[in-house]
């Protein structure tokens, strides 16, 4: 029988984060009420009733997911929209099961002295005309203040660049036309220019910067100084702007100092501009860096600011993201306010050009969608779909309706909303960041899970949830605990990757190793011998299933040991590892790769290695010894 309060508990269980959430913020005024937000009661989630998403045992996903691992320092590969997860690529982390940050090729991209955690965010595909062309993933860590390129061949990182001048890079976003030639990366916390002690005690002295690479070279092309805390950001369809949110406009050091204005900002860069003033010599360069430095800040110039427009934005904004396929609008979501705004791109050409005097004229649409919006994305239909953080739940509106709303005319633009549990941060939309949007499924990454899954002590799983948007509802179609912390997604068709089922001889992710032997005359193809250089010894050997080339090997006590294998099986699938007992050596070798460790031989006696993938049936026979003779 059940407890007749049973519907109380539930409710309670419901809207307990929502609530604590809103008492959180208390402080903070939610200006405009709910408004149109309020015009529709929520509608519970419910699983498809028909079988059309399932992915069954040996078929194929329609779509590749990239989610971040949060502060895993990783990024996940699922497939859509089974929801399978395929890969981890460990970028900043250190990952014992490949070997990244172990091995000498990964600590190459790494750097040797580079921290070996990260908090990943936001995963970006790589652009030709405004499509995923498949080369790279580029990846913000926000920890140590770094951005990754990711090769998707291979699925490696071959590219990390610490950015000087600013700390914590939050905001990620790529050139989308007409190929992906610059990344921007957007530093949040402010702080002194060059972060010496001068200032150290003044924060009206504190600053950050917009920074743009060259995505080819990952070297740094320039930095435009900002007033304000940076947030997320997005590009145009053109080479011309990329977009801000820019919280904390009062640059204030304290939560109420931070959240005391009504509006802060949206900072819309103008690359040619910026870039013009470079190439004729109009920047100046900060601290060590010799990277180029323009002054973008509002209060350096008199009059129109020529590198960046600061479009006045309700309160504390968040997420930022252009509204595909034509790229016409740009969607900001305010943290603190009830409200998105709508910014149309043609108007901040107006705006540079001097045909609008006001920044505000560049908005033209502000509609009111609910309590906590962060983050907006996009189908095929001219619909928005935003996560709203406080009322658990994600709202459809259409656009040019609110456009017509934000005119005077008398229409309700909200759509649909459905329930998610719980406390949603980022969503995403099938192929919604290029002109591909195909409105056909959304991911939301809940922050928090609470109640919905076995529990397994104080951390609680998060909650991925999958949602069928192709009708004019939405449709809970998967609901799944993952790691922590999933930041933000996004899905591109399984068509538009073309991933290497075995490496190539000539790949130069390890073709420092290839020379390497080339010094020491070496075919890493046919050798398995030891090269003696002093107390630093270098062992090539091959590994074909199920064996290894070299079964032992002898050194002495304290010697440097050097061991590059190269695994000649050239089936995919057929992978082999590297383990050394009791000596934290561990790597994976992939048919055709070259893979090598170094570590000191200072344990005499015998220590066997051995295969760590399984790679057949005498799988566990496939080992050898170091022999190590004391000193």
């Amino acid at each position: 029988m059940s407890d007749k309060n049973d519907h109380i508990k539930d409710l309670g269980r419901r809207h307990f984060l929502r609530n604590s959430a809103i008492t959180g913020v208390a402080g903070a005024s939610l200006a405009g009420g709910f408004g149109a937000g309020a015009m529709m009661g929520s509608r519970p989630a419910e699983a498809a009733a028909n079988n059309e998403h399932h992915v069954g045992p040996g078929e194929l996903d329609e779509y590749y997911g990239f989610w971040s691992g949060g502060h895993s320092g990783e990024v996940r590969i699922l497939g859509i929209p089974s929801m399978r997860e395929l890969l981890r690529i460990p970028v900043f982390n250190v990952d014992s099961a490949t070997g990244w940050g172990i091995t000498n090729e990964s600590k190459r991209v790494l750097g040797e002295n580079a921290p070996r955690n990260g908090d990943t965010h936001h995963p970006k595909v790589s652009y030709t005309d405004a499509r995923y062309d498949g080369r790279y993933c580029f990846i913000n860590d926000k920890l140590n203040t770094r951005v990754a390129r990711i090769r998707l061949d291979i699925m490696r990182a071959d590219k990390i660049v610490t950015i000087p001048n600013v700390q914590s890079i939050h905001g990620l976003t790529l050139q989308r036309v007409p190929r992906t030639e610059r990344v921007y990366a957007a530093g949040e916390m402010i702080i002194p220019l060059g972060n010496n002690v001068q200032h150290m005690d003044d924060p009206s002295e504190y600053w950050t910067m917009m920074t743009c690479l060259d995505a080819d070279t990952m070297e740094i092309k320039w930095q435009a100084i900002v007033d304000g805390n940076l947030d997320n950001c997005d590009t145009d369809y053109s080479e011309k702007y990329v977009a801000a949110s820019c919280y904390n406009s009062s640059r204030g050091m304290t939560l109420p100092e931070m959240m005391g204005p009504e509006r802060d900002w949206t900072v819309i860069f103008n690359v040619p501009a910026i870039e013009q003033a470079i190439a004729n010599g109009e920047s100046t360069t900060v601290g060590d860096s010799a990277v180029p430095v323009v002054d973008a800040r509002e209060q350096a110039h008199s009059g129109r600011n020529p590198f960046a427009l600061y479009v006045p934005t309700p309160r504390s904004p968040h997420g930022v993201n252009t509204m595909p396929p034509e790229g016409k609008y740009c969607v900001v979501s305010g943290k603190l306010s009830p409200t998105c705004t709508v910014i149309e791109w043609s108007r901040v050409d107006a705006w540079f050009d001097g045909s609008l005097d006001d920044p505000r004229d560049t908005v033209v649409a502000e509609p009111e969608v609910g309590l906590g919006p962060l983050h907006t994305t996009f189908d095929n239909r001219g619909n928005a779909y935003t996560s709203l953080f406080l009322d658990s739940q994600v709202v459809k509106w259409n656009v040019e309706d609110a456009i017509r709303a934000y005119n005077g005319d008398e229409v309700n633009y909200i759509r649909d909303r459905i329930d998610v549990h719980y406390n949603i941060g980022h969503i995403k939309a099938s192929l919604a960041c290029s002109r591909d949007v195909d409105g056909k499924y959304l991911a939301a990454l809940s922050k928090f899970s609470k109640d919905r899954f076995l529990p397994v002590g104080p951390m609680h799983a998060e909650n991925d949830q999958l949602i069928d948007i192709s009708g004019q509802q939405m449709t809970l179609i998967h609901d799944g605990p993952t790691y922590a912390e999933p930041h933000d997604a996004l899905m591109i068709r399984a068509d538009q990757l073309n991933p290497s089922q075995t490496y190539t001889r000539d790949d130069p992710y390890f073709a420092e190793t290839v020379a390497m032997a080339r010094a020491d005359g070496v075919d890493l193809e046919t050798a398995n011998t030891v090269i003696r250089d002093g107390n630093k010894v270098r062992v090539y050997m091959t590994s074909v299933a199920p064996n290894f080339g070299l079964t032992e090997f002898r050194v002495k006590q304290g010697d440097e040991v050097t061991v590059v294998v190269t695994n000649l099986d050239n089936i995919a699938d057929v992978s082999h590892g590297f383990a050394m007992v009791n000596h934290g050596i561990n790597f994976e070798i992939h048919p055709q790769q070259t893979s090598s460790a170094t570590f000191i031989a200072d344990r005499p006696g015998v220590h066997w290695y051995y295969c760590s993938w399984f790679c057949h049936a005498l799988h566990m026979e496939m080992s050898g010894r170091m022999l190590v003779e004391p000193a």
